[in-house]
């Protein structure tokens, strides 16, 4: 087919499609002005082999990660023994070397045909951009963020890599958009960079002050994402991020006979970077079993809201909302969909901290799939589900439970605590430096932080579990997707609370540090750096030529959003905040942020 085909079709149905971003900015006049450091978030950026065992002869430099995935068809479980990274030390197993893609072509796109980063650079090329004006600081995604210094250096290629940018481009400081996970590992390299050595990478004091115009994060989880805790938890994350959209034989078949998700467990078990992403800030946050900030959320509210029929629907709304049952998105995680639901005085729970373990699952054989849920017994298990319910206060210590090997590597590199005061030396270290209620911005009050994501998707919140047929081998626990509500307004679906997000990380998660966290000057943000908060409302492709849209809000897709790729050209070329129009708010991350009570 002609590429001009599906254009050609779309215009004939919808009406000619509008300038694509560098088009047009391009006839208002824009030049490249800043150079821009693109930072991929999980899974996105290509994995390649430099050395392996017998069973991956001939992969040499291929990729085993991004691309066309051939070789997990191929030589499944020894593409899994190859993606794994060593349970005891978090770093590479013996004989095993998987390094990330250098370059733009590591996260342009993620398999053929699936664009990432592709759509930005093309739009950012047609006013002057080139490979010497764009840097992709791509890293090994499966690793602690620490650990990538250790092992690849890479916090200090970054590091080099804007000072020449900035150097060579007449001392134009550098325009950073991370997507995703990335906001996190740049958030812990601007801690990096400025603490001394040997911990961090000693730039000094002022180092983003001189090296940083802005900070556009897009899909941020700055506070982590409950999908994150389902994932560890049963490995039933929806999507372990995009490979079930591209790959969906790698996760839906039986890949590796009947223990396809036990062999997906193991494997994402090892990557560290996993723990990045758990909730932080406890129930101050997110919640407890009878309060959270989204409670009152109701999807057809915010359809109304943005429609501009508020008033006259008003009155109607309120008595509709009235009739609609509360969510307790506090209870992230509830067996059975009546704890979900009940009064707390109504839960009776049997904690499980200090359960004896044993009797064990299984046979021996079931070590083969590595899992620790081997290791919990009867009793272990039996503990879990008798406890009834998790807030995102007792989560660590359920995954502390079911999974201590891993979560004794993840502890020693993230912290998802509150700081009661952030001049304590302890935060001098890098396990908090990803956590921005632990952590404090760098002193560089012209430096701007943007919040970009996307709204109106139903976005995962907390889960309904139930115990699973106890198999040999199985992962006793998975989501009870038999658990519904009837009627229209229900947030409850397959045995998933969703709330407003993009459909990976949820408003509150995107939004509130710079809606409240770090806004003005607070302890977070003492040299008081400008936030503004700019949401693009979901809007899916109008008809399937048109691909995965324009308008798009979702985690991925909107890295091809027209008004998204805007307003990142506008700030590279030279725009503030201000000049973009300032915030660009459509969901309630305001209103939510003001029922946080954080000290700031």
């Amino acid at each position: 087919m002609p590429a001009s085909f599906p254009q050609y079709v779309t215009e004939a149905i919808t009406g000619p499609m509008p300038d694509p971003p560098g088009v047009k900015l391009r006839k208002e006049g824009l030049k490249a002005k800043h150079p821009v450091v693109f930072v991929p978030g999980i899974v996105t950026g290509g994995l390649e082999l430099w050395e392996g065992h017998q069973c991956a002869d001939g992969l040499f430099r291929k990729r085993l990660w991004g691309g066309a995935f051939g070789e997990v068809y191929r030589r499944p479980l020894c593409w899994v023994e190859h993606m794994s990274l060593d349970n005891e030390t978090g770093l590479d197993p013996p004989g095993i070397r998987v390094r990330p893609v250098c370059g733009l072509v590591a996260a342009d796109y993620f398999a053929p045909g699936y664009f990432v980063w592709a759509v930005l650079i093309a739009n950012l090329a047609r006013i002057g951009y080139e490979e010497k004006t764009m840097y992709m600081a791509s890293y090994d995604w499966r690793l602690s963020f620490q650990n990538t210094e250790v092992r690849d250096q890479t916090l200090s290629r970054i590091k080099s890599n804007i000072e020449l940018m900035v150097a060579t481009n007449g001392g134009n400081k550098a325009v950073i958009i991370p997507h995703s996970m990335g906001a996190l590992y740049f958030l812990h390299f601007m801690k990096w960079v400025e603490a001394p050595a040997p911990m961090g990478g000693g730039g000094g004091p002022d180092w983003c002050a001189k090296h940083i115009k802005a900070v556009m994060n897009i899909g941020g989880p700055f506070l982590g994402v409950p999908k994150a805790v389902s994932g560890l938890f049963s490995a039933e994350a929806k999507d372990i991020a995009v490979a079930r959209a591209i790959a969906p034989g790698v996760l839906d078949k039986d890949l590796f006979g009947f223990q396809t998700m036990q062999h997906i467990m193991r494997m994402s078990r090892t990557w560290d970077s996993t723990m990045s992403m758990i909730p932080k800030g406890g129930a101050t946050i997110w919640g407890d079993l009878d309060w959270s900030p989204e409670e009152e959320y109701v999807p057809s509210k915010r359809k109304q809201k943005n429609a501009d029929t508020q008033k006259a629907s008003q009155d109607g709304l309120e008595s509709n909302i009235s009739q609609i049952k509360r969510t307790n998105y506090g209870r992230i995680i509830s067996f059975g969909k009546d704890v979900a639901e009940a009064l707390s005085s109504d839960i009776e729970r049997i904690d499980f901290r200090d359960a004896v373990k044993g009797q064990s699952v299984a046979n021996t054989s079931c070590r083969d799939v590595w899992t620790e849920y081997h290791d919990m017994g009867f009793g272990g298990i039996k503990a879990v589900a008798e406890y009834k319910v998790y807030t995102a206060g007792s989560i660590l210590d359920l995954l502390h439970f079911v999974a201590p090997k891993m979560m004794e590597r993840g502890s020693a590199h993230f912290s998802y605590g509150i700081a009661d005061d952030l001049d304590n030396p302890k935060y001098q270290h890098y396990k908090y430096w990803s956590n921005p209620l632990e952590t404090k911005l760098p002193n560089a009050p012209e430096m701007e932080i943007f919040s970009l994501y996307g709204v109106g998707i139903p976005t995962e919140r907390s889960y309904v579990y139930k115990l699973s047929p106890s198999a040999e081998c199985a992962i006793p626990f998975q989501i009870d997707s038999s658990a519904d509500e009837q009627y229209e307004d229900s947030c409850l679906k397959g045995g998933v609370y969703t709330v407003d997000g993009d459909e990976t990380v949820p408003v509150l998660s995107s939004g509130f540090m710079c809606a409240k966290g770090w806004r003005g000057k607070t302890r977070f943000n003492p040299s008081g750096s400008q936030m503004f908060i700019r949401e693009y409302d979901h809007s899916p492709p109008t008809n399937l030529l048109e691909g995965r849209g324009t308008q798009s809000g979702a985690h991925v897709d909107i890295m091809g959003n027209f008004a998204l790729i805007e307003d990142i050209m506008r700030v590279a070329a030279g725009a503030t905040g201000e000049e973009l129009g300032g915030d660009q708010v459509y969901s309630d991350i305001f209103k939510w942020s003001e029922k946080i009570h954080l000290q700031l």
